[in-house]
């Protein structure tokens, strides 16, 4: 099976699992088409013993599909570019330093509680693993799924400044946490004797700090190019053209895509920019067509999450760590939150219950498998493959579907809607 044949059946059965949704389950597009793919896969597997050409079919197709290259080197750097362009910068700005704390120290933080944690319980069920195995897992459950939670939060009436919190922290913490593995990965492969500290720093600083320059330099070029001309469609092309050669540039300059792309889609995103280089008809046109991205990719990515169900080498004694782990990395997101949140509550004045909401609402996606996946056999990568889906199907079904309830009650009024 070609590549061809391969996305056009991704993008059928993506179009056909959204009927299925909005027809019947009326659920958040991510949610539904996960629920549906998942049931999809295990129907294909209950009836493999009668029709066995079915269970191949299924198997050859998804043992195709590269999901950790297809995500990380495809389809992220469009995801990031299209949620940051149209978070609300105003109060992305005025929640800034809370931000960078959730995101950097918020991260770092909970990729050592959880490793901390899952060490002690697998070592209690007679599975241990090595600590930089588990720091691993840490690193890769540690960030959380913009991609997933955005359209629940504005369904929801999530008030501004708690919607900013959580989103920017989500688009920020992709690029950082992805930095956070990379170093441990390396740590990983060299082994713990070769530990450099310098060298690990000059590497997040590279990573880091190139990925965000360069997310400014491709924000002024599109903007200096778009100013310069009133052509919606040349303009639109502009902003392709940023995130794909913009993210392929970042990869052979080594500092993050992720990064890159989250900034210069705020930047593009940005009022100031809007105005002065985009006409109402281009400003509409490039809106249309990268919500239109957004919902294509989503909707592929979530269904590919649910049929890799069918292939995964899932154990047993790892499902239930699996199971044990969820509590754990909410509990480890809760402890990470909690610093950052007590030094800026009463300065920025947080909404009820924000660690609450922004534990709860801190949503695992595709980037924690597609991470999971990039491990090496020799990285205890099965064992934590099975740990990162039995989560990240938690954390998307479960408090994918509660966490717009718990908003809107926690949140006492209209008051905390500003």
């Amino acid at each position: 099976m070609d590549f061809f044949a391969v996305i056009t059946i991704l993008i059928v059965l993506s179009a056909l699992f959204g009927y299925i949704n909005v027809r019947f389950l009326k659920l958040p597009i991510t949610i539904g088409l996960m629920i549906i793919s998942m049931a999809f896969s295990l129907l294909v597997l209950a009836l493999g013993q009668a029709v066995p050409t079915l269970l191949a079919w299924e198997s050859s197709l998804v043992r195709q599909i590269d999901f950790q290259k297809l995500l990380m080197e495809g389809m992220l750097s469009f995801l990031l570019f299209a949620g940051a362009l149209h978070v609300d910068f105003r109060q992305l700005k005025a929640q800034r330093w809370p931000i960078i704390l959730f995101a950097t120290l918020g991260v770092l933080t909970s990729t050592f509680i959880v490793a901390a944690l899952m060490y002690g319980v697998l070592q209690a069920l007679g599975a241990g693993l090595p600590f930089i195995h588990c720091l691993l897992f840490g690193a890769l459950i540690s960030p959380t799924d913009p991609i997933a939670v955005l359209g629940i939060l504005k369904k929801a009436g999530a008030p501004e400044k708690l919607e900013a919190k959580i989103v920017g922290e989500s688009l920020f913490n992709d690029g950082i946490g992805v930095v956070v593995f990379i170093t441990i990965f390396q740590l990983a492969q060299a082994g713990a004797g070769h530990f450099d500290l310098p060298e690990v720093g000059l590497l997040f600083l590279e990573e880091v700090g190139g990925g965000i320059a360069l997310g400014l330099g491709l924000g002024y070029l599109a903007y200096y190019l778009m100013r310069t001309i009133d052509d919606y469609e040349t303009e639109v092309l502009i902003t392709l053209a940023l995130v794909m050669g913009g993210y392929l540039l970042a990869s052979y300059l080594h500092c993050s895509g992720p990064l890159a792309m989250v900034v210069a889609g705020l930047m593009v995103g940005h009022e100031r920019f809007r105005t002065s280089s985009m006409s109402e008809i281009t400003e509409t046109y490039v809106d249309k067509f990268w919500e239109l991205i957004d919902v294509l990719l989503n909707a592929v990515l979530f269904v590919i999450i649910g049929l890799e169900v069918l292939v995964l080498p899932f154990e047993r004694q790892y499902f239930f760590a699996g199971l044990l782990a969820i509590p754990l990395t909410l509990l480890a997101r809760y402890l990470a939150l909690a610093g950052p949140i007590e030094l800026f509550k009463k300065r920025l004045e947080f909404a009820p219950k924000t660690n609450l909401i922004m534990t709860w609402g801190g949503l695992r996606g595709g980037i924690s498998i597609a991470l999971a996946l990039s491990l090496a056999e020799h990285m205890s990568r099965a064992p934590l493959l099975t740990l990162t889906y039995v989560v990240v199907i938690f954390s998307i079904i479960v408090q994918g579907l509660t966490v717009g309830k718990l908003v809107q009650r926690t949140q006492l009024g209209p008051a905390n809607n500003k």
